[in-house]
C-alpha cells in the first residue's frame, strides 16, 4: 500500500492541484492554504513521506485543462462523467451546493425563475455548474467568463442577470453588499473527489482507499467543521 501510494509522487515531490476558487474547500489566510482539500493534500504527502508542492489555481476549469500537461499529480474536482474520459475519480469526500447571486432589483429572485426567455446566466468557464447549466438550460442564455472571481466581478459590473457559483464563494464575494443577494435555493449539488490525471488509472483504487480512511476516521468531517468555525 505504501509503495503504491508513494508512486503517485515524482522525485519525492507530490504536486497537488489546489483550486482556491472553491471557497467551500479551500481558504487562503495570510498566504496559507486552509480547508479540507489542502488538509487532505498534506495528509497524503505526510503518509507517503514526500514533500508537498501545491499547484494553485483560481478555478476548476483550468485544473481539468491541465490534466494531460504533466503539471499536477493529484487534484480535487467535481465528479462528472465527461471529465471521467480524461481523469480518474475516487469516491466523493464532500457534497457542496451551487446557486446564484442576483441583484436585489433584478428580474430573477428565485432559482426556479432562472431558465426563462430573456434571462442571461453567467458562469465560470469549465466549472461543474457550467457543465450542469450547459446540459439543463432550455430558455435562458448562458454566458461564460474565466475563473469564478472573474465571473463575479463582471456580474457586479453589470453583465448578465445572475451569476452561478459555489454558495460559499458567492457569499464571500457578495456578502455585505446590499445591492446583491445569494439565492437560498440550490442550482445543483456537486460531489467533490480526489483525482488522478489519467482515465482508468489503476492507482485510483489506492488513492480511494486513502480517502476512505480519511473519511472513516473523522478527518474529513473535522476539517470541514474547522473551515466553518
Amino acid at each position: 500500500m505504501q509503495v503504491d501510494l508513494k508512486g503517485l509522487a515524482r522525485n519525492n515531490v507530490l504536486r497537488v492541484a489546489i483550486n482556491t476558487g472553491n471557497r467551500a474547500l479551500v481558504q487562503v489566510r495570510d498566504g496559507e492554504l486552509l480547508g479540507v482539500s489542502p488538509a487532505l493534500a498534506r495528509r497524503l504527502s505526510e503518509e507517503i513521506g514526500v514533500r508537498l508542492e501545491p499547484v494553485v489555481y483560481s478555478g476548476a476549469g483550468k485544473v481539468f485543462t491541465d490534466a494531460d500537461k504533466d503539471v499536477w499529480d493529484v487534484a480535487f474536482l467535481a465528479v462528472d462523467a465527461t471529465r471521467a474520459r480524461k481523469v480518474s475519480f475516487t469516491r466523493p469526500y464532500v457534497t457542496i451546493e451551487a446557486t446564484y447571486a442576483v441583484r436585489v432589483d433584478g428580474p430573477v429572485q428565485d432559482v426556479d425563475e432562472a431558465d426563462h426567455e430573456g434571462v442571461t446566466v453567467l458562469t465560470s468557464t469549465g466549472s461543474a455548474y457550467d457543465m450542469h447549466l450547459t446540459a439543463s438550460l432550455r430558455h435562458a442564455r448562458l454566458e461564460r467568463s474565466g475563473m469564478p472571481t472573474e465571473s463575479f466581478e463582471e456580474f457586479k459590473a453589470g453583465r448578465a442577470d445572475l451569476v452561478a457559483g459555489v454558495r460559499e464563494s458567492l457569499e464571500r464575494f457578495f456578502g455585505g453588499d446590499p445591492a446583491f443577494r445569494v439565492l437560498p435555493g440550490v442550482l445543483t449539488k456537486v460531489e467533490q473527489a480526489m483525482v488522478l490525471p489519467q482515465p482508468d488509472d489503476p492507482r485510483i483504487k489506492v488513492l480511494d482507499a486513502f480517502l476512505a480512511r480519511a473519511i472513516e476516521d473523522g478527518f474529513v468531517a473535522a476539517e470541514i467543521r474547522r473551515a466553518k468555525s
